[in-house]
């Protein structure tokens, strides 16, 4: 009887290795990457409340979104992303200062030192 089961107890713990993890919804920021949020939004031309416009070029490796270029008020800036303790996007430039934050529904921008707003309420256009 033992020489029977084995085959089977073989079997099963093969297919158990192949299993792959419970896929995440990273379009709505469920099951980010290390406690962090992963939201799929758009490259390209944002507008923002009072009328400021920058251009947003996203750069996703592995599902996530590690870097964005910013063309903002005359300048092109590269934003790292820096892990938040709130887990939300948030992609800063420690020369020019700059910090964009992503939300599902908008982004914006600040003068990370001073940490007033340059841009809210910034949209894809």
């Amino acid at each position: 009887m033992i020489r029977l089961a084995l085959p089977a107890l073989a079997t099963l713990l093969l297919s158990a290795c192949a299993l792959q993890p419970p896929a995440t919804d990273t379009a709505q920021g469920i099951g980010g990457q290390g406690g962090q949020f992963e939201f799929a939004l758009p490259s390209g031309d944002y507008r923002c409340e009072r009328g400021e416009r920058l251009r947003l070029q996203r750069e996703v490796a592995n599902a996530v979104n590690h870097r964005i270029q910013l063309a903002w008020n005359g300048g092109t800036y590269q934003l790292e992303r820096d892990p938040s303790y709130s887990g939300l996007p948030r992609f800063e430039d420690s020369a020019s200062g700059l910090v964009w934050i992503d939300l599902p529904w908008k982004g914006l921008l600040l003068d990370g030192r001073t940490h007033k707003p340059l841009a809210n309420e910034c949209r894809a256009a």
